[in-house]
C-alpha cells in the first residue's frame, strides 16, 4: 500500500502558496532542482500530474485533493502538539479562512474578536466572492469558508448563517443628476454603477431581473472593496448594490437613499468547516456560526 510522503506534500503546498518553485525552494531551504524533484516524485507516486505549470500556478483535481488532505493533517497537528509538548515555545495557531468582502465589511470581524482576544491565533483572511470561496477549501488554502453555496464538500459540514439583504443606493445628489426622471432602463444606461470584479454577477443579476438590462448595456466601475463601494456612493459619483446592514447609519441620516425600496436581492450565506474540526479551530467555527445566525437571522 502506497504511503503519502508529507515532505512532498509540503513542497506542493509551498509552491501553490508562494506561486513559484524558486520562492518555495528558498522557503524550504532547498534548491530549485530539489523541489522540482519532489513534485516529480509525488506525481510519479500517484501516477498523475498535481500541478499545472502556468501563470498563476494551478493545481489539478488530484493536487486539490492532496492539498486539502494536507491542510487537514496540519490542522490536527497544530491542535495536538501543544498537549504533547507542553514545554515547547508557544507559537500562534495559524488559521486561514475564506470570506467574502461584504461579510468582512459587516459582521465577520465582530464574530472573530472573542477568539482573537482569548487565544494566540495568527489569522489569514482570504477575500473572495462568496460563490468561489469553497475553492479555497478544495485546494487547501483555507480550513473554513463563508459561501453562498449550501452543499458542503466531501469531509466538510455546512451551517446556514442567514440572509444578507442587498439594496440599490446612491446619494441624493446622484439621484437628482441621473435619476430625476426615475430609475428606468434608459436612465440606468447613463449612470455609473459599481461591481466587485468582472466576474461579479450580483449587480448584473439585480439589474437584469428588475430592469431587463444586460451588463453590456450600461457601465460599471470595478472596485474590489465593499468599503469603497459605500464611499464612492457617498461621494455622489456612482450608485451601487450593497448590504443594508452595512449602511444603516447612512440610510438613517439620509446620506444615502434607497433608489428602489420595492426591490431587493437576498443572499443566503453558509459557513463551511471540516467535519473533524476540533480545539481552537472548532471554537472559531462555533463562534462564527453563533454570531452569524444571531445577526443574520
Amino acid at each position: 500500500m502506497m504511503m503519502l510522503d508529507y515532505k512532498l506534500l509540503d513542497a506542493l503546498a509551498k509552491i501553490v502558496e508562494l506561486q513559484g518553485f524558486d520562492l518555495a525552494a528558498k522557503h524550504l531551504y532547498i534548491t530549485q532542482s530539489a523541489i522540482s524533484q519532489r513534485i516529480k516524485s509525488l506525481e510519479e507516486n500517484i501516477g498523475q500530474p498535481v500541478l499545472i505549470r502556468s501563470q498563476p500556478i494551478k493545481v489539478t483535481a488530484a493536487g486539490e485533493k492532496l492539498l486539502s488532505h494536507y491542510a487537514m493533517v496540519q490542522q490536527l497537528e497544530n491542535e495536538m502538539l501543544p498537549s504533547l509538548l507542553p514545554n515547547a515555545p508557544v507559537e500562534p495557531l495559524k488559521v486561514s479562512l475564506a470570506i467574502n468582502a461584504d461579510s468582512l465589511a459587516t459582521w465577520f470581524i465582530s464574530a472573530l474578536s472573542p477568539i482573537l482576544s482569548k487565544y494566540l491565533v495568527e489569522l489569514n483572511l482570504i477575500v473572495e466572492r462568496e460563490s468561489v470561496t469553497l475553492d479555497k477549501l478544495k485546494n487547501g488554502s483555507a480550513i473554513g469558508a463563508v459561501s453562498s453555496i449550501a452543499k458542503p464538500l466531501a469531509g466538510y459540514r455546512a451551517f446556514e448563517l442567514g440572509d444578507i439583504n442587498y439594496i440599490l443606493v446612491a446619494s441624493k445628489s446622484f439621484q437628482t443628476r441621473y435619476f430625476a426622471e426615475g430609475l428606468t432602463t434608459e436612465t440606468l444606461k447613463m449612470a455609473p454603477g459599481i461591481s466587485y470584479d468582472h466576474k461579479d454577477d450580483m449587480h448584473t443579476r439585480f439589474i437584469s431581473q428588475h430592469f431587463n438590462l444586460a451588463a453590456s448595456e450600461y457601465y460599471c466601475h470595478t472596485v474590489r472593496s465593499s468599503e469603497a463601494f459605500v464611499e464612492l456612493a457617498k461621494q455622489g459619483v456612482a450608485y451601487c448594490l450593497v448590504p443594508q446592514l452595512q449602511i444603516k447609519n447612512e440610510l438613517a441620516s439620509g446620506e444615502l437613499i434607497n433608489l428602489c425600496p420595492d426591490k431587493q436581492l437576498i443572499e443566503t450565506l453558509y459557513w463551511h468547516s471540516w467535519v473533524l474540526v476540533k480545539g481552537i479551530n472548532k471554537k472559531i467555527s462555533e463562534e462564527i456560526v453563533r454570531y452569524g445566525q444571531k445577526l443574520l437571522s
